[in-house]
C-alpha cells in the first residue's frame, strides 16, 4: 500500500475526490490521508474432482466457469471432515466454498442432511433462494425461523435435507425438541456458519454455547458434522472459530478473488465556529451532513454511491440532504437518491438491488444492515458516514465498491468521537493492520450456567461431559442445584421439575428482566430491551427508534416491564446522563511497574441514570432534564490502573487537575477500545476517582457493561500498551484546545464532562505508558 504518486494518471477513484473537493482551498481542505490501492487479479483453479458433476454444471450454467482458489483451498478441506473457516473480503464468493461440499455429499448419499446459521434471518433466506436458483434434483432446501407457518415447520422436519436458519430458532425451535429432529440429526453431514465474525461479545458467546449444545446431540445420534465457517477478513479466524464451535477449526485466507483498483480517503469535517457544545466545546460538522454533501457531488457526477449511516434515522436525514441539494442543481437527480430503511423484506431489497444496479438510483443512504443479504455491486463510490465499529465492518462495507474491476471511491467521514478522530490522524491503524480478533467469552457464569440448564434439559449431563464440553463448571453446577434448576443424581445432573430454561435465555442480551416497548395508543409492541438497560434506553423522554420510524417515551414502569411511547418525529436527540461507582469484589490479574500498577478485576458497577441532554443534529445542546430512575448494580470485569500521587505530581499534573486528567483520560480510553476490541462504546463504560477506597491510589477503571464481561476488559487488560497510546494520539491530534465529543468529552457522562483536563489527560497517559514495560 503506498500513498497516492505526485505524477502518476488519476485513477477513476481519485477523479471522484478531486470533484467532490472542488472549490475547497487546500488550507482548508478535510481530507487527512488518501492511499491508492491497487487492484487484485483472480487467482482461479480447476474444479476439484471429487465435487458432483451435476453440481459443477449447475454452478457453470449461473456464470461459474471455474472456482477462485481460496474456494477450492476451504471446500477441499471440508470434504475431508476439517472443520474450516474461509476469512476473505467481501464479494469473495465464500458461499461457494461451503455449497461445493454439502451439495456433493447430498447428491452422493439421498439420506444425508445439512444445516444452515446466519445472523439474520434475511441473510438466510438470500443464501436459500441462491441454493434453490441452482435447480438442483433432491436437494429439498427449506427455511426454518419465526415467520415459518406450523404446518411447514413439520414439512421441514420430516423432509427438508438442507435446513436454513438462525441460532435463535436453533436454540429455540430445534434443540429443546431434538427427538422431533431425529431424522435431520442422524444423518447431519455438514453445519454452515455464515457472518462468523458477527458472532462477537455477549451475542457470539451464547451462540458458542448453542452450537456446543448441538454437537453434544449430533453424537448422541450418531453423527459428527463437519462445521464450514464464512467470515468476513478477520484477525486470528482459526482460533475465534475454534472458539466458536468449540472445535480444531483450520483457517483458508488467502482471497484468490478479483477487485479494482480503490482510492480509500479519510476525511475529518471542520469545527463550526457558529455552534458549540458543552461547555462552550467546539462542534464538528455532523458526519451525516457531510455525507449529504459528498453524496450530492458524487452523484452529480453520476457515480453510483452508497452512503453508509450508523442509524435508520441518520440514513433518511443524510439522503434528504442529499435530496434538497440535489434539487438545487439538477431536479431531475433528485429522485435517483433514496434512504433504505425497509428493514428485511425481500421485495424491497430486490427492486433497491435491480435499481441500484441498473442505474435507477444514484445515490442510497442506509445502515450497517444492508452489510448483509444485498446484491449490489460495482459500485462508484462507498462513502461511510462515521467508523462503523470494527476495522471488518469498514472493509466490508468499502467491499461494496468496484466490485467489475474498475476504479472506485471509499470514502470515510470522521464522527465527534475520539475513535474516529484517531483513525482519520493514524491511518495505518485502519488500512495498514489486521483487523480486530473477535472477542467471546463461552465461560461467562452468567451465560454459562442458562446453556448449562438448557442443556440438562435436552439430555442429562454427565461428570464427562462437564468436564469435556463444558470445562468443568462444577461450582456452577452445583449453584444451579442449590437454586432448584438442576437435581444431582449419581449418573449427573438432571434438570428439575416445572424448570422451562430455554425460554428465560434471549441469545441477543445477558439475560434478566425484558421491558416491553408498547406504542400507548394503539397497544401495539415494538420490542423489548433488557431490563437493566431501560433506564438509560426508555427513560421518559427519550426517542426511540423502530425500523426506521421515530417514537418518545411518555412512560417507563420497570415493576411492570412496560415502556409507553408515542409516534413522533423530533428534530433533536437524546443522550443519557449516567453516575457510576465501582467496587473491587477480586483481583483477577495483577501487575505492578514502579508507581502503576495495572489490574483485570472482577468489580460491582453501580449505575444511575440521572438525566439526559436534548440535543441539535448539529451536536448542539438545546436542554437538560434531571430523572429520577433507580439505582442498577451490575457485576462485571474491569480493567484498571493506579498511579501515585508522587507520579503524577512529576509527570506535571497538579493535586487540583488530577480528577479532570484521570476523567478525561478515562473518557478517552472507553471511546479507544473498540480499537482493540470488537465492542461498540455502548457496550463499556468506566469510572475515574483521584482516590479510591479499594486501591487508596488514584485510579482509572473501563469495564463491560454486561453481568460476568463480555471479554472486552480481558482484551484491554491484554492489549493495554497499543489501547492507551491510541488514547492518547488520539487526544493530542484533536485541534481543539480543551476538549470536545472528538477526543474527550463523553456523551453520557453523568458529571456533564466536568471537570475535564485534555492537558492533564495526555500526562497521565505518558506516564502510564513510560512506566510499562515494552509488550505489555
Amino acid at each position: 500500500m503506498t500513498d497516492s504518486p505526485t505524477r502518476a494518471p488519476l485513477s477513476y477513484g481519485a477523479e471522484l475526490l478531486g470533484r467532490v473537493l472542488a472549490g475547497t482551498p487546500a488550507s482548508e481542505s478535510p481530507l487527512t490521508h488518501v492511499a491508492e490501492l491497487p487492484a487484485r487479479t483472480a487467482a482461479h483453479t480447476d474444479w476439484p474432482r471429487w465435487v458432483n458433476p451435476d453440481v459443477v454444471a449447475a454452478l457453470t450454467e449461473r456464470g461459474v466457469s471455474r472456482p477462485w482458489s481460496h474456494q477450492s483451498a476451504a471446500a477441499s478441506l471440508a470434504h475431508e471432515g476439517q472443520h474450516v473457516v474461509v476469512s476473505t473480503g467481501t464479494a469473495s464468493g465464500k458461499s461457494l466454498a461451503y455449497q461445493l461440499p454439502v451439495l456433493t455429499a447430498l447428491a452422493a448419499d439421498p439420506r444425508a442432511t445439512a444445516l444452515y446459521l446466519a445472523p439474520t434471518k434475511a441473510l438466510g433466506a438470500d443464501q436459500l433462494r441462491a441454493v434453490n436458483a441452482l435447480g438442483l434434483a433432491d436437494v429439498r432446501p427449506a427455511l426454518f425461523d419465526g415467520d415459518t407457518a406450523l404446518e411447514e415447520r413439520d414439512w421441514v422436519r420430516a423432509h427438508a435435507r438442507w435446513v436454513f436458519t438462525n441460532p435463535d430458532m436453533l436454540h429455540r425451535g430445534l434443540l429443546p425438541r431434538h427427538e422431533r429432529w431425529t431424522r435431520f440429526l442422524r444423518s447431519l453431514r455438514y453445519v454452515v456458519v455464515d457472518e462468523c465474525h458477527s458472532y462477537r461479545g455477549v451475542f457470539g458467546s451464547h451462540v458458542a454455547l448453542v452450537l456446543r449444545r448441538l454437537r453434544r446431540l449430533c453424537l448422541r445420534y450418531g453423527s459428527d458434522p463437519v462445521f464450514v465457517l464464512a467470515s468476513a477478513t478477520s484477525a486470528d479466524p482459526a482460533p475465534s472459530a475454534t472458539r466458536l464451535i468449540g472445535a480444531p477449526v483450520v483457517a483458508v485466507t488467502a482471497d484468490g478473488s478479483p477487485h479494482g483498483p480503490r482510492t480509500v480517503a479519510l476525511w475529518e469535517p471542520p469545527l463550526l465556529a457558529e455552534v458549540s457544545g458543552e461547555h462552550g466545546a467546539p462542534v464538528r460538522r455532523a458526519a451525516g451532513t457531510e455525507a449529504a454533501r459528498i453524496m450530492a457531488d458524487l452523484v452529480v457526477e453520476g457515480a453510483r454511491t452508497l452512503t453508509f449511516v450508523r442509524s435508520r434515522r441518520g440514513a433518511e436525514l443524510t439522503a434528504l440532504g442529499a435530496q434538497r441539494l440535489l434539487a438545487q442543481a439538477d431536479p431531475t437527480l433528485s429522485a435517483r437518491v433514496a434512504a433504505y430503511r425497509a428493514g428485511y423484506l425481500a421485495e424491497d431489497r430486490r427492486s433497491l438491488e435491480t435499481a441500484l444496479n441498473d442505474g435507477t438510483l444514484l445515490g442510497v443512504a442506509t445502515t450497517n444492515a444492508l452489510e448483509l443479504g444485498v446484491d449490489v455491486a460495482g459500485l462508484d463510490a462507498v462513502v461511510v458516514a462515521g467508523f462503523p465499529g470494527t476495522v471488518a465492518s469498514f472493509w466490508q462495507q468499502a467491499g461494496r465498491s468496484g466490485r467489475r474491476g474498475e476504479g472506485s471511491l471509499v470514502l470515510l467521514v470522521a464522527r465527534d468521537d475520539p475513535l474516529d478522530t484517531y483513525l482519520v490522524h493514524h491511518p495505518a491503524a485502519l488500512l495498514d493492520r489486521p483487523v480486530e480478533a473477535t472477542v467471546t467469552d463461552p465461560s461467562n457464569p452468567y451465560i454459562l450456567g442458562p446453556h448449562l440448564a438448557c442443556a440438562a434439559a435436552e439430555q442429562p449431563l454427565t461428570d464427562a461431559e462437564a468436564e469435556g464440553v463444558w470445562g468443568s463448571p462444577t461450582a456452577l453446577l452445583q449453584e444451579l442445584c442449590n437454586a432448584g434448576v438442576l437435581r444431582r443424581r449419581p449418573r449427573g445432573w438432571y434438570l428439575a421439575a416445572g424448570q422451562r430454561p430455554h425460554r428465560e435465555v434471549n441469545l441477543r442480551g445477558s439475560g434478566g428482566v425484558l421491558v416491553a416497548v408498547v406504542e400507548a395508543s394503539t397497544g401495539r409492541m415494538l420490542g423489548t430491551v433488557e431490563g437493566s438497560r431501560a433506564p438509560a434506553t426508555v427513560h421518559p423522554g427519550a426517542v426511540h427508534l423502530h425500523q426506521g420510524e421515530s417514537y418518545v417515551v411518555d412512560e417507563l414502569d420497570l415493576e411492570h416491564g412496560l415502556a409507553l411511547v408515542h409516534a413522533e418525529d423530533p428534530d433533536w436527540y437524546t443522550s443519557v446522563r449516567e453516575v457510576s461507582d465501582i467496587a473491587i469484589v477480586r483481583m483477577i490479574d495483577h501487575s505492578a511497574h514502579g508507581d502503576v500498577e495495572v489490574a483485570l478485576a472482577e468489580v460491582d458497577v453501580t449505575s444511575q441514570v440521572i438525566g439526559y441532554l436534548r440535543r441539535a443534529p448539529s451536536g448542539e445542546v438545546l436542554e437538560s432534564v434531571e430523572l429520577d430512575m433507580p439505582a442498577h448494580t451490575l457485576r462485571t470485569r474491569a480493567v484498571l490502573y493506579t498511579l501515585t500521587e508522587e507520579l503524577l505530581a512529576a509527570a506535571g499534573v497538579e493535586t487540583a487537575d488530577v480528577p479532570g486528567a484521570l476523567h478525561a483520560a478515562e473518557h478517552a480510553a472507553i471511546g479507544l477500545l473498540p480499537l482493540v476490541a470488537t465492542c461498540d462504546r455502548g457496550d463499556i463504560g468506566g469510572v475515574s476517582t483521584a482516590l479510591h477506597p479499594d486501591t487508596g491510589l488514584p485510579t482509572v477503571f473501563v469495564h463491560d457493561g454486561h453481568p460476568g464481561g463480555a471479554g472486552f476488559a480481558e482484551r484491554g487488560h491484554a492489549e493495554l500498551q497499543r489501547w492507551l497510546g491510541a488514547t492518547r494520539d488520539a487526544i493530542a491530534a484533536c485541534e481543539c484546545t480543551s476538549g470536545c465529543p472528538s477526543c474527550v468529552q463523553s456523551p453520557k457522562c453523568g458529571n456533564g464532562n466536568d471537570p475535564l483536563d485534555k492537558t492533564g489527560a495526555i500526562r497521565v497517559l505518558d506516564a502510564v505508558l513510560a512506566a510499562l514495560p515494552p509488550g505489555h
